[in-house]
């Protein structure tokens, strides 16, 4: 208690009463993200300045404090959860777009500014910010940046660690560097952004990013394809790269996941007889899209199509797209446990993990699966629902572990966009050999020599 009493006092003088949380429901409330793990942070803070987060962390460091940053807590591996209490950073207050330079496509922004408000604004000056997850209308930059999201355009445009040109970084002894340079091109050095970027709060916190910008596409065309079998779709979505197209998006959706789409919105019209189902938006100009768009209904067709449906305009457009981002809440009408993996294998090995699953899936014969993604880029979230239980919780973790040593086996990785977290640091020696782990761990020490960034994450031990 003597503790907590001297935590609680010395923020107080260092970031100010108003900027603490300290009563015990609102400390639940920053207890849990998409992961559902409940861990309670001794103090929640939410510092409103670099000079804050620097404050804060040469506190902790010399006091041998965890400190757990946070955004929005919509991730799913456990990245933003206080598993060993101590405090809570909550970047919610640094929401400012600090500068958006078009002439230089970028723009400079606090942490905790969501993905989509970002997007929204430089939107205004013709320009795009193509990182694109799921979570878009409530993720912050800061979170992304941590996990290095990736998002349905990947395919295309790539993920966050793509568009990522300096950062801001407090350190855990509270010291402040610079990483990267605001120009297109930078050679100078060891690549540090890159190092930050995807490193889940582990090695340091964030507090101003600037990113690089597009030209916003001049116009998007949506498709929504209908498919007999997974296998047509998966050899229609490979002949459509193999053509030297470049969709802006190209997403599949099994069986389970459009008997799901059925009885969650009635008004999705899909036809009997469909068991696969592919989304393809491509963009561009105006004519290079209307071009590419009757390629690809070519090549669709060739791949025995049940049907194609095309978008006449942005509000059919959301329709369509409905389809998709219906699955996450339906798949709950299955049952109120899921487990939601983010495979990523090579393209050519699609068809052969997807088979894999269903052999893996017959030895658990009481689980329910579905499987959706980013087919275009190998990214497939395989969706494991079960009942309350724990032999039901069992098998389902079984599952995954037999998924995930099959995934590896192909070439394929662990984690496409989630992140290690502590849902997978079980898993981490799947992928990476010892001697690279042991380097891992090496840049951890080195920058965070007490441990006390994100403990209980990515690493077992």
């Amino acid at each position: 208690m003597t503790e907590t009493t001297n935590l609680l006092d010395a923020m107080t003088r260092l970031i100010g009463k108003e900027n603490m949380l300290s009563s015990i429901e609102d400390r639940i409330c920053y207890a849990c993200d998409g992961s559902k793990q409940r861990h309670i942070p001794d103090v929640v803070l939410r510092p409103q300045s670099t000079q804050h987060v620097s404050n804060i962390l040469r506190y902790a460091n010399t006091h041998v404090i965890p400190v757990y940053p946070r955004g929005a807590g919509s991730g799913l591996t456990g990245g933003a959860v206080p598993a060993q209490g101590g405090i809570v950073l909550d970047f919610t207050q640094m929401n400012q777009i600090l500068e958006i330079v078009p002439e230089d496509l970028t723009a400079t922004v606090e942490p905790g500014v969501v993905t989509q408000t970002l997007q929204n604004e430089v939107a205004k000056y013709n320009l795009f910010y193509p990182p694109d997850p799921a979570s878009a209308a409530f993720s912050t930059i800061g979170g992304n940046v941590a996990e290095c999201s990736g998002g349905i355009t990947g395919l295309k445009y790539g993920v966050t660690r793509d568009y990522i040109l300096t950062l801001e970084v407090v350190l855990a002894d509270g010291s402040i560097i610079h990483t990267g340079r605001k120009t297109l091109k930078s050679v100078t050095g060891y690549d540090l952004t890159r190092l930050f970027v995807g490193s889940e709060g582990t090695l340091g916190v964030f507090t101003q990013i600037t990113v690089k910008l597009l030209p916003l596409p001049e116009k998007i065309e949506t498709l929504l394809i209908f498919f007999k079998t997974s296998e047509d779709a998966v050899k229609c979505a490979n002949q459509v790269i193999s053509n030297n197209l470049l969709p802006r998006t190209l997403e599949f959706i099994d069986k389970s996941s459009i008997d799901c789409i059925k009885g969650y919105k009635q008004e999705f019209q899909i036809p009997e007889g469909v068991s696969s189902i592919l989304l393809i938006d491509i963009d561009g100009k105006e004519e290079s899209v209307k071009t590419e768009t009757a390629l690809i209904e070519k090549i669709v067709n060739e791949n025995h199509a049940l049907n194609v449906v095309s978008a006449k305009n942005v509000k059919e457009r959301d329709t369509l797209w409905e389809v998709r981002r219906a699955i996450s809440p339906a798949l709950y009408n299955i049952a109120p446990f899921k487990i939601n993996e983010d495979i990523c294998v090579p393209r050519s090995k699609i068809l052969e993990i997807l088979q894999r699953i269903n052999d893996i899936h017959k030895r658990y014969p009481s689980l329910k699966v579905a499987n959706f993604g980013h087919i275009g880029d190998g990214n497939i979230h395989v969706n494991i629902m079960y009942d309350e239980g724990n032999n039901q919780q069992l098998s389902a973790e079984n599952m995954v572990e037999e998924i995930l040593r099959n995934t590896v086996e192909l070439g394929g990785t662990i984690s496409g966009e989630h992140g290690i977290g502590n849902v997978k640091s079980k898993y981490l020696s799947f992928e990476v050999p010892p001697q690279e782990l042991q380097i891992m761990k090496g840049i951890k020490y080195l920058l965070d020599p007490k441990g006390i960034l994100n403990p209980g994450k990515i690493f077992l031990q």
